[in-house]
């Protein structure tokens, strides 16, 4: 029951970039049946103090009601705090795919990546500009890419 309440929960949009579920983002930390009818569910912002946040519990809540469970908690929970290390390999791909330069994924056992640069969604190209360090939301940062002149937000790595 706990994961089938998990997977409709995941597959809420995020509200601030519908093209990922908040599964794929990595924010929906937990699903709990607390007792018949009654589901508490974990999420962890992107930010302290993230304003979607609340879009996204009553998104849930809404969600797990039309399912039949009458009492839906959503909490906060700042620990461990998310990371775009969190966004899975399907988030990133719709990501890039929808226009947004995915985070670029933190080594931990592997090869340290030599270059700061981030690729152009539109055309792959790595030759790319800072235009602006905030876009339409905290977490993106506005760029342009040298070769196809296209600007582009790219996710910011956390």
């Amino acid at each position: 029951m706990e994961a089938r309440l998990r997977a409709l929960a995941g597959a809420v949009p995020d509200p601030e970039l519908p093209v990922v579920t908040l599964a794929e983002l990595g924010v929906l930390r937990a699903v709990h049946l607390l007792g018949p009818g009654s589901v508490e569910v974990e999420l962890t912002p992107t930010y302290t103090g993230c304003p979607a946040v609340e879009a996204m519990a009553a998104d849930i809540e809404r969600v797990l009601h039309d399912d039949g469970i009458p009492r839906v908690s959503v909490v906060t929970v700042l620990a461990p705090a998310w990371s775009t290390d969190d966004i899975s390999a399907e988030g990133r791909r719709k990501l890039a795919e929808f226009g947004i330069a995915p985070p670029r994924p933190h080594a931990s056992d592997g090869p340290v990546p030599l270059t700061l640069s981030v690729r152009c969604p539109h055309c792959g190209s790595t030759d790319t500009e800072l235009l602006s360090r905030f876009s339409s939301t905290a977490c993106k940062a506005l760029r342009r890419c040298a070769s196809c002149r296209e600007p582009f937000d790219h996710f910011k790595e956390l």
